[in-house]
């Protein structure tokens, strides 16, 4: 599988963003799809994931309420709908894509990545 994200910009507090994963591969159906992202200094961390079938997902706390993630599978895409962005959500968002389950907030439990995506949200 081979995913490339998109979507990412500039934007001022409170304002959204829909980021994109585009997945090549004909079995993308059957992967759980993730969002990380990483902010200068500091570590990997997960965001959201939904599972193979776009009705079960999983969200970190600091994102739960204004971000959604969904996907399309007749199309090999995931999003990510960020809504009330804040200056913390800046970063270099990254999909990611796995199929074998362990804990999802575990960068190391998906095999397949991305490159980033740049958000910058200004106060």
């Amino acid at each position: 599988v081979q995913l490339q994200a998109s979507g990412g910009g500039l934007v001022q507090a409170g304002d959204s963003l829909r980021l994109s994963c585009a997945a090549s591969g004909r079995s993308f159906r059957f992967y759980t799809v993730g969002w990380f992202r990483q902010a200068p200094g500091k570590e990997r961390e997960f965001v959201a994931a939904v599972r193979s079938g776009g009705s079960v997902a999983y969200y970190v706390d600091s994102v739960k309420g204004r971000f959604t993630i969904s996907r399309d599978n007749a199309k090999n895409t995931v999003y990510l709908q960020m809504n009330s962005l804040k200056p913390e959500d800046t970063a270099v968002y990254y999909c990611a894509a796995q199929n074998y389950g362990g804990t999802y907030d575990d960068p190391s439990n998906w095999g397949y990545w991305g490159q980033g995506t740049q958000v910058t949200v200004s106060s």
